[in-house]
């Protein structure tokens, strides 16, 4: 599995990444989990908001920070 945390580095970004990263822990699942922070590479997903989160190529979240439980329903678990 692989989820792209989306943003330039703000503080929302880094919140995220940190709940994404709690959730696969708590989850038991191997998945890599990658910070994105050029502009070009976030628009390529269609992403005009941050932070953003993809799973296996699918936007999930766009604009928030999500839950535990919203990642951990997306990741399957």
């Amino acid at each position: 599995m692989e989820i792209k945390v989306l943003g330039p580095g703000c503080a929302k970004c880094q919140k995220t990444e940190e709940v994404v990263k709690e959730a696969v822990d708590e989850s038991g699942i191997t998945a890599d989990v990658e910070k994105v922070t050029d502009i070009m590479k976030i628009a390529g997903y269609g992403v005009m908001g941050t932070p953003a989160v993809v799973v296996d190529g699918d936007v999930k979240s766009v604009g928030k920070i999500p839950s535990k439980e919203d990642v951990k329903t997306w990741i399957g678990k």
